[in-house]
């Protein structure tokens, strides 16, 4: 509050900067004064008030383009108005522009701020460039929140009164607009400034969210229904943690009546959370909420307030959210969905046919599935084709690559943590991708480069269909479809002790043996079509086709990197091509320079040459030797990793350490 003393001090501090530009920084604070000089700089007259106001439509239109802001601002308006009421204070929001969109406030105070020479209306410019220094304006410009009164104000029609206000910033830096309470001068409380930051803060986590729910609904097109507002429960708490508000989506979550829930204390509704020791705070918390017809699991934001309706005037403002909910948004934004099925699956051979048929019966139950196959088979293609024809179609589809997580975070992310499980954990806890993936898919690629002890806590998923986290106690249950892929053989890892047997029985229920491009040869020219129409670059010639030669050459190499290799031969050829066939100069070296072996007239005795993995095992060493016994080098030459050429080299016993040691 404002001392007499104090604001004659500031009435002579304001007259001598606008006679002389005196600045008394005792006085006011350099906010102010930069305040003023861009005032004046935009042509503004202290004495001369200027005046904007919106028509009736054109504050619809406003209204219009930021209703999402209107809807999530005006309940926390509602909210901080329960804390103020009867202290003439009026909450307001603002566009970016300035102008003024919701007033919310005592009717004895609106009709005050509505009879002064420029009232304080829904449709009036509070911009600073319009109106001066004030409580939506000077936010808005600084980027921060701030609290003006009295004589801070640029025009004197405003001395009577205080500004607090907090622009609405989301976390791109985009400005919104401002929220701001506004009252009588000699009522300025110092904690009002913060009780605003938090509403301003509060309102864009809120209001991001929605904006992100909205542009996932409309870009994904597959949610039943779309809703105008994330459905969140609120509790206003008095000092002694009874529930003294709530509102209708509370109610509706926890199954409670309204005189059920009202004054009963919030220890009994989250048992789960210690009020106690609450220091700061709390954001986001996967708690478990007691509803009238059992246990809830939902985030819980908890923050300390000035609450006039307690009798110390402190309190506790709670939001809270179910997690399957929050979940689901979650899964949508990390693009946790499928989008081939089996009409994406290219071929016409007997082998790739007979793999569709088998995975198309996988795809009628809820069986683990078990897909075999080399790098570039399209192990995924199947697994999401698999997935789209379940009965989780519906719900999310999650891949893991297993080898590609490190070994120490390998449990964290899949099965998730609880707060404090290790040094670095996020204090909210973080759910792992089998909790994502609840009521859908996961596939869990790789699965032979999952490490061995992490193997059993697997296992114990498959048996239970139940996840615990790391560091947590009480298992969450699942609904979901499990479905493996690999590229390693299985049954030697079992012997070789780096796989569980147990783990490969209960995976292998439908196990499905994906062909590798070697054994569908009659499927490459249907594929070189195909992604010759997908690589098709703009702005060239159409691209008719490959030329006899080139159809020669893909028919004998015997792709390593099967479809994989094939699609990013394809696409490179189409990218170097100025022509309307794609010829031997538009190829990759490493299929262009391969030629098939001769197949010799055997010997008494000898077997015959000549095989596919007499081809391979040539070509192989071929990019060896060029590569001078550099593995690395060499799978990148093929177009595979580093690890399927090692296995490639085992299999055919091939020794390339010699190579090395010839230099």
């Amino acid at each position: 509050m404002i001392a007499e003393a104090k604001r004659e001090q500031m009435e002579r501090a304001r007259y001598q900067f606008f006679h002389s530009g005196a600045e008394d920084y005792s006085v006011f604070p350099k906010v102010v004064y930069d305040s003023w000089k861009r005032s004046l700089a935009y042509g503004l007259d202290p004495e001369k008030q200027s005046v904007k106001r919106l028509a009736p439509e054109e504050l619809e239109a406003r209204r219009r383009k930021n209703a999402v802001l209107m809807e999530v601002a005006t309940s926390f308006m509602e909210f901080l108005h329960t804390l103020v009421k009867g202290s003439g204070f009026v909450l307001l929001l603002s566009d970016s522009d300035g102008y003024i969109l919701k007033l919310i406030g005592d009717k004895d105070a609106v009709a005050d701020i509505q009879s002064k020479e420029n009232p304080l209306v829904e449709g009036a410019c509070r911009h600073e460039s319009v109106f001066g220094t004030g409580g939506i304006g000077t936010p808005m410009a600084i980027r921060k929140p701030v609290q003006l009164a009295s004589y801070e104000m640029f025009y004197p029609s405003e001395h009577e009164f205080t500004g607090i206000g907090a622009p609405l910033i989301d976390a791109d830096g985009r400005l919104w607009g401002a929220i701001c309470m506004s009252g009588a001068w000699n009522q300025t409380h110092p904690h009002t400034l913060g009780l605003v930051a938090a509403a301003s803060y509060a309102i864009m986590r809120q209001f991001s969210l929605q904006r992100l729910y909205n542009r996932l609904a409309a870009a994904e097109n597959q949610l039943q229904t779309i809703i105008s507002t994330i459905n969140q429960g609120v509790f206003l708490l008095d000092s002694g943690y009874t529930i003294v508000k709530t509102n209708d989506t509370a109610l509706q979550i926890l199954g409670y009546t309204k005189d059920e829930l009202l004054r009963q204390s919030i220890l009994e509704i989250m048992p789960s959370f210690d009020f106690f020791k609450m220091k700061k705070n709390v954001y986001d918390r996967d708690l478990t909420v007691q509803g009238k017809y059992g246990t809830i699991r939902a985030f819980v934001t908890i923050q300390m307030v000035q609450n006039a309706a307690s009798s110390d005037g402190s309190g506790l403002l709670i939001t809270f959210r179910q997690s399957p909910e929050v979940r689901k948004f979650v899964t949508k934004y990390i693009g946790a969905t499928a989008s081939f099925n089996f009409d994406d699956i290219i071929g016409q051979s007997s082998a790739i046919t007979t793999a569709k048929a088998y995975a198309q019966i996988a795809s009628t139950n809820s069986a683990n599935v078990l897909l075999l196959g080399e790098s570039g088979t399209g192990k995924e293609l199947f697994a999401q084709s698999i997935h789209n024809s379940s009965e989780f179609a519906c719900g999310p589809f999650v891949a893991v690559n297993c080898g590609a997580i490190p070994k120490s975070l390998v449990e964290s992310e899949l099965f998730g943590y609880e707060s404090g499980a290790f040094t670095g954990a996020k204090r909210e806890g973080s759910a792992g991708k089998f909790e994502l993936a609840n009521n859908g898919t996961i596939f869990l690629d790789e699965i032979g480069d999952m490490p061995y002890e992490v193997q059993v806590h697997l296992l114990r998923i498959l048996q239970t269909r139940e996840v615990t986290r790391v560091g947590g106690k009480k298992p969450i249950p699942l609904n979901i479809r499990i479905i493996a892929g690999t590229n390693v053989d299985l049954q030697q890892a079992i012997e070789e002790k780096t796989f569980r047997s147990d783990l490969y029985y209960r995976l292998n229920v439908l196990s499905l043996q994906i062909p590798t491009l070697r054994e569908r040869q009659e499927d490459i020219p249907i594929l070189t079509d195909y992604f010759i129409r997908k690589y098709q670059p703009a702005g060239k010639a159409q691209i008719r086709g490959v030329t006899d030669e080139v159809m020669r050459l893909f028919l004998e190499y015997p792709w390593p990197g099967n479809i994989r290799e094939l699609e990013n031969t394809v696409e490179r050829a189409c990218l170097l091509t100025t022509d309307v066939y794609i010829r031997p100069e538009h190829i990759t070296a490493s299929v262009l320079r391969y030629r098939a072996p001769a197949a010799p007239a055997p010997a008494v005795n000898e077997p015959a040459r000549g095989t596919i993995h007499d081809a391979e095992r040539e070509l192989i060493l071929k990019q060896l030797n060029e590569s001078r016994g550099n593995v690395k080098n060499a799978a990148a030459r093929l177009g595979i990793s580093r690890r399927t050429l090692y296995r490639k080299m085992q299999k055919l016993e091939i020794d390339y350490q010699h190579l090395r040691r010839r230099e």
